[in-house]
């Protein structure tokens, strides 16, 4: 591709501010550095640029050094979607473990807890909510990412979510516009339909989006998904009848709308990267997510010019993309005020999340449980993860019950036959299984059939959706598989 830019004018200036882009490393490459320069006005954050929190703050300063007033941002949702915590596990549940408690109070103290660790890295942008409705239990991609499958339930979490993320002066962005909680595909692989009628639309899947603008949300992300009774020919990002016609003008939102990873394949596959980004930017997007995988100068060069001759075609109007600028610009101009102002200031809540795990548990015992007294065996059946948790982070409760019985031993396993397989290396121990959404996983399934046959008073900690009938002596639900949660099972492991 020819290249336009030289990084002076205006345009060139807009089309580098719409892109949030990716980088490799734990410093601030030079091109990044440059780019802040030439106009780039955010960066992203992913599990890659971060080793502890001492390092993202000198990282942050590093780039703030070249822009005072960059956008941050970061797929922190917490649970099992972390980034500031990507190597331990997070120190705070997701929203299934905070639906299931259903305490509002709790839900803002734990996102404005999130907030303030967010804000002292230096990061002011983030990611989260997802406030999609969870009405398909064999959704792949969101399951314990989302409060619940009851609408009413999800849209006062994602508004007390929104209000204490906010709270600190790190911007929340609502997700994924207009609802990807009833999809069998996951968007990292192919285009999602979602075959609602207007009613249901409207009733269910909006209702959280309402709330969240109500509260305040200063982002919504768009999904990747395509919804026919909205627009039959285009998915959410790249439509304009529903970021536009739909978001802005029948809902009134008039903050930043960010779209969803554009390497995703719903995108990058059907329309190509450079194409895609046109048409969000055309539909009514502001900002463009891109660097998840893709995190080099060439991409931003690719799509900066992409923007700019998109512009001199006529293919995009030049106001557009001046208007989505102005939005990014305003909002970091928002992020940079709350941070000065007294109102910025939050105290520490440090053990929240660990409390807020707790009370997320359900134990369910059978008539007559043995207690667990010594070392046992842990087997935990792994599923394949999807790419927005990442196979990066620990999950599970090995490590804590290893710590809290001395002699515990623990094993992965996998596929038909896990349950023998585990069997054979528990070799007569006792059994602790660890499973994430079984009623998803046949295999899974028959595991715990095998385990349960050969010993009654094997013990179950479901760790994802806890959609199957409980089973086990006792069966522990924890509604997702943060740190925390792994030590709230354990826990619960020793009290029978």
């Amino acid at each position: 591709m020819t290249t336009f830019t030289t990084g002076t004018d205006t345009l060139t200036r807009d089309a580098l501010a719409v892109l949030q882009p990716g980088f490799a490393g734990t410093t601030a490459p030079d091109w990044i550095r440059r780019r802040l320069g030439e106009g780039l006005a955010s960066v992203a954050l992913f599990g890659r640029n971060v080793t502890t929190a001492e390092q993202v703050t000198a990282l942050t300063a590093q780039l703030r050094a070249e822009r005072d007033d960059l956008l941050v941002a970061i797929d922190e949702e917490s649970g099992d979607v972390t980034r500031l915590e990507v190597r331990t596990g997070s120190s705070f549940p997701g929203n299934h473990a905070l639906g299931a408690v259903d305490d509002t109070g709790l839900t803002r103290g734990v996102a404005r807890e999130l907030g303030r660790r967010l804000a002292e890295c230096g990061v002011n942008f983030n990611w989260a909510p997802s406030a999609d409705v969870n009405a398909d239990p064999d959704n792949p991609v969101i399951g314990v990412r989302s409060f619940g499958g009851d609408t009413a339930l999800v849209a006062r979490h994602t508004a007390a979510y929104v209000e204490g993320l906010q709270s600190t002066g790190v911007a929340a962005c609502t997700k994924h516009f207009p609802g990807h909680g009833d999809t069998s595909v996951d968007s990292h692989h192919a285009i999602p339909h979602i075959d609602l009628d207007a009613t249901t639309l409207h009733e269910r899947e909006l209702q959280p989006f309402r709330a969240a603008i109500a509260a305040g949300t200063r982002a919504v992300m768009s999904a990747h998904i395509r919804v026919p009774v909205l627009d039959p020919d285009r998915p959410a990002t790249l439509s304009r009848r529903i970021l536009t016609d739909l978001l802005r003008g029948e809902l009134g939102y008039q903050g930043l709308i960010v779209t969803d990873g554009m390497e995703m394949r719903a995108i990058s596959g059907t329309y190509g990267l450079e194409h895609g980004v046109v048409l969000a930017i055309a539909a009514g997007a502001d900002a463009i997510c891109v660097g998840g995988g893709l995190c080099d100068e060439g991409t931003v060069q690719s799509l900066q010019d992409a923007l700019v001759a998109a512009v001199r075609s006529g293919e995009l109007p030049e106001e557009r993309l001046a208007d989505a600028a102005a939005r990014v610009r305003a909002l970091a101009d928002w992020t940079a005020g709350v941070r000065r102002s007294p109102a910025g200031t939050v105290a520490p809540e440090p053990e929240i999340g660990l409390v807020a795990a707790r009370r997320a548990v359900t134990v369910t015992r059978a008539a007559a449980p043995a207690p667990v007294t010594g070392p046992v065996y842990v087997a935990t059946f792994n599923p394949a993860p999807n790419i927005a948790v990442g196979d990066e982070t620990p999950w599970g409760v090995g490590a804590e019950l290893e710590r809290l019985l001395p002699g515990t031993t623990t094993g992965g396993f996998t596929g038909p036959g896990a349950g023998e397989q585990a069997l054979r290396a528990a070799a007569g121990r006792r059994v602790v299984a660890v499973v994430r959404d079984e009623h998803r996983h046949p295999w899974m399934r028959e595991a715990l059939d095998t385990l349960l046959a050969a010993d009654p008073a094997t013990v179950i900690v479901e760790m994802g959706v806890p959609q199957s009938a409980p089973r086990g002596a006792p069966h522990i639900a924890t509604y997702g598989a943060a740190r925390v949660c792994g030590v709230a099972a354990a826990e619960a492991v020793l009290a029978g």
